[in-house]
């Protein structure tokens, strides 16, 4: 199988390299377009790779195709792909906002499966959620399925609907729990930790935390219950959140999030 995957940023190179590997290219190397020359230059040194700066000597006899570039500049691309693809062909976009349809009627394709990654993909932990077009058999979901989790895991959800929620709630997700990990370093910076060992608490308590979760079949709700005694210091934070309605801005934040990928379709 050839896969291509055009587009060499952090995302298509994250992808890249998770699935340079897979048994499924039945020992083809992946393929990598890209217009940068200083990224030509630096991927053509990974023996991984075909890397190539001419859509011509690579698109038209891909299988699959990964389309790893900002939604902006997925007009041009488009109309450059356009006269180089073929109805068999599968495209996998890693665009935000970009809808099946767009990119049907963009490409005058008809396999399409729309998908929305997260960063944690950089280190094999990312999720993908995913849905396709009624022209994608059920075998061909499998081999992009099995792509795809060459980076962490995927879910299949039924409607784009729940792409455009899952970029509320994973694709931009690691950005919120970045901006809480900021918030509580700084709060123990000011407390008077170094900065290494500020790092170390905070990373630690998230890492634990995750754990216990992932290991046990307990809500996040119960956790808080075991470790929030009454009257003591967790309780008091706790109550500090639910005073200052952290919860609702939270869930307000990913709304927002939801409501702009939603926007970001229709604009396209």
């Amino acid at each position: 199988m050839k896969v291509l995957v055009i587009g060499a940023g952090n995302m298509g190179l994250t992808y890249s390299e998770g699935m340079a590997e897979s048994p499924l290219l039945n020992k083809h190397k992946l393929r990598i377009y890209d217009t940068d020359p200083k990224k030509i230059e630096t991927l053509r040194q990974d023996s991984r790779f075909n890397v190539f700066d001419n859509l011509e000597d690579c698109l038209p006899k891909a299988d699959i195709v990964f389309i790893a570039v900002k939604p902006y500049h997925s007009d041009g691309l488009f109309e450059e792909m356009k006269p180089m693809i073929n109805h068999s062909q599968i495209f996998v976009s890693l665009m935000a906002g970009v809808t099946i349809e767009t990119i049907q009627q963009k490409l005058d394709a008809k396999k399409v499966i729309r998908t929305m990654p997260n960063l944690p993909a950089q280190v094999g932990k990312g999720v993908t959620s995913y849905t396709e077009s009624k022209d994608v058999s059920k075998v061909e979901l499998i081999m992009v399925r099995n792509l795809l989790d060459t980076t962490g895991t995927s879910i299949h959800v039924n409607t784009e609907k729940f792409i455009d929620a899952s970029t509320g709630i994973s694709g931009s997700g690691p950005a919120y729990v970045f901006y809480f990990m900021q918030s509580m370093l700084e709060a123990a910076l000011k407390m008077g930790f170094s900065d290494y060992d500020s790092k170390v608490l905070v990373s630690s308590t998230f890492e634990g935390a995750i754990e216990l979760f992932n290991q046990n079949n307990i809500s996040p709700k119960s956790w808080i219950a075991k470790v929030a005694s009454k009257g003591g210091t967790t309780q008091a934070a706790i109550d500090s959140m639910e005073d200052n309605n952290v919860k609702q801005l939270i869930q307000d934040a990913a709304y927002a999030a939801f409501d702009r990928a939603v926007e970001l379709g229709k604009d396209k």
